[in-house]
């Protein structure tokens, strides 16, 4: 009997030829169990590695609670970290994109997991995007109790990468915002300040950034100290901690989270039929990023305020004697705030 010929193209392939690296997913997983670890909180102890994770309830402290589901992404503000390596803190975007959505239902975030799809895994940048992510669960007092790595070849070129995310969050029954049947016309719009574009309008920034000749590398005009790149990915603030106490207190009947659709879009879908957002729009100045946006692209202003939140990250509705209350709250948990306009009867 011969032996076969020792042709490379007869040899059976492996999943790594087929550009998959198991070992590499497995030194991924390795390199963050201690940080989904520090994300313990009661009633998870967010350990990795099973089929599932679970929640106790009634450890968390709920006694007739609803459970809150939210997912989003980061956009392509992920081109941004993926053109400058500045990897580090995408992970507290995709975090704060969602939990900030459960303030909306009034809810408090429970379990985070995420999704980071690649088409070659680089296990020193996953790691740091997942670090990110630990970090903002840390933030929000949410555990981290998993994930999946996609390993797609073929399905995204060089080093892009995309990431989704998953939380849950519970409201006891009675709690569950927004409480229509308690806006009136004259409560007050409170906004509470945004630490920049967040995660949305990132197609349009970059557009404008490129018309202005400008590199990721370059002194921000908008920025002291900062390149163009360190200004812009400023992450998402993450508002848990200011706003669940008053959510709890019953001192707000409304919060918009001001994201995809600006100012325009987002306050209306908290808000009874009977009334309307009605905005000063003098009560603040556009922060400098935004006011150099708008000049270096010519955009309007009707424009900024349906793609950008301007400055405010959330909008808070709030009967008028509640008003002093919340905005001394929120001054002293080091959040900017101020009253920006009032609902009118619609």
């Amino acid at each position: 009997m011969t032996d076969r010929p020792s042709d490379p193209s007869s040899a059976g392939l492996t999943y790594a030829q087929a550009g998959v690296d198991i070992d590499a997913g497995e030194a991924l997983v390795a390199a963050i169990k201690p940080l989904a670890k520090a994300t313990r909180r009661p009633g998870a102890d967010a350990a990795l590695g099973g089929f599932g994770a679970l929640f106790d309830l009634k450890a968390a402290g709920f006694i007739d609670p609803l459970l809150v589901s939210t997912t989003d992404g980061v956009g392509t503000k992920l081109k941004i970290a993926i053109d400058t390596g500045m990897h580090d803190t995408v992970g507290i975007d995709l975090v704060a994109m969602c939990v900030n959505d459960l303030l909306a239902q009034g809810a408090e975030p429970l379990l985070f997991l995420d999704y980071f799809a690649c088409g070659k895994l680089d296990v020193a940048s996953a790691t740091r995007v997942v670090a990110g992510i630990a970090e903002g669960c840390a933030q929000a007092g949410c555990a981290l109790v998993g994930g999946e790595t996609a390993e797609m070849p073929g399905m995204y070129g060089g080093g892009d990468y995309d990431l989704a995310g998953f939380c849950v969050g519970a409201v006891e029954r009675g709690a569950v915002l927004p409480r229509m049947d308690r806006q009136s016309p004259g409560d007050l719009l409170i906004a509470v300040g945004s630490t920049g574009p967040h995660s949305n309008g990132y197609s349009l920034i970059r557009r404008i950034v490129e018309r202005a000749g400008l590199d990721w590398t370059a002194p921000a005009p908008f920025a002291a100290n900062s390149s163009v790149a360190q200004a812009l990915m400023m992450p998402t603030r993450i508002y848990i901690k200011s706003i669940l106490p008053l959510l709890k207190a019953g001192l707000v009947t409304a919060v918009a989270h001001i994201t995809g659709g600006g100012l325009i879009e987002n306050p209306p879908r908290v808000l009874g039929k009977h009334v309307q957002a009605r905005f000063d729009w003098s009560a603040w100045s556009l922060p400098p990023v935004f006011a150099w946006l708008q000049e270096a692209g010519g955009v309007s202003d009707q424009e900024m305020r349906r793609t950008f939140n301007c400055g405010v990250g959330l909008v808070l509705v709030v009967s008028p004697q509640n008003a002093e209350p919340v905005l001394a709250a929120l001054l002293n948990a080091g959040e900017t705030a101020f009253v920006c306009g009032e609902l009118a009867a619609a």
